[in-house]
């Protein structure tokens, strides 16, 4: 199973040209930021409320993405906010992309091409070698909006999570985001945010909503 962070890296890449699309770099990074605190959130690492982040179990989790987010919530000592802890967490989003690209390229579903633009600037591809993990995370996060079926907790905070960044279009046609809007916002309110899924992850998409907003 492919975490968070992973899956927005998957969703954000272009498969018929193996490039990123276009976003707003610092909504990139908030994106996977917040991706990173969710998983940690819903392997009751972390707990929140909406001013503070509190680290619950600091122990490796053998992920380098997340051990990674867990040493900086260690050297915050609990002084920061939850808001400045997110705004400090994305300063290494690029980072946290190539670590996912590494972990996409060494699972067997990307492949690296090096090469040149115009001949002069060095650039990466990253085809999809094998598009089965691509075309299931989009073909699942569009069955749970499109449809009414009871959805997968892990599925309602992705999807949470890339409208709190304004970033449902990887997902969706323009249209179908206008046509969904109202089960979007019921998704967002499912009690599985606050039971199974746990508060911190409504609380974190509360503080991720806000971080992008801040940046359109």
């Amino acid at each position: 199973m492919l975490g968070f962070v992973e899956e927005i890296v998957l969703l954000q890449l272009d498969d018929s040209q193996g490039k990123f699309v276009n976003l707003p770099l610092s909504a990139a990074d908030v994106v996977l930021a917040g991706a990173a605190l969710m998983e940690l959130a819903l392997d009751n690492r972390i707990d929140s409320d909406l001013e503070q982040l509190i680290l619950v179990d600091p122990k490796p989790t053998g992920d380098d993405i997340l051990d990674d987010v867990l040493k900086q919530l260690v050297e915050t000592g609990g002084e920061l906010g939850a808001a400045a802890v997110l705004e400090r967490i994305s300063v290494n989003g690029e980072k946290y992309q190539e670590m996912a690209l590494k972990h996409l390229l060494a699972k067997g579903i990307l492949r690296e091409e090096n090469g040149r633009f115009l001949w002069v600037f060095h650039t990466r591809r990253y085809p999809v070698v094998d598009d089965s993990e691509q075309r299931e995370v989009r073909a699942r996060l569009r069955q749970l909006v499109l449809t009414d079926e009871i959805p997968d907790p892990r599925d309602v905070v992705l999807i949470c999570l890339i409208d709190a960044c304004g970033l449902l279009g990887l997902v969706l046609s323009p249209d179908e985001i206008t046509e969904t809007k109202t089960r979007v916002e019921q998704l967002s309110q499912l009690d599985l945010i606050g039971q199974a899924v746990t508060k911190a992850v409504a609380e974190i998409r509360f503080i991720v909503r806000h971080a992008t907003s801040a940046i359109y």
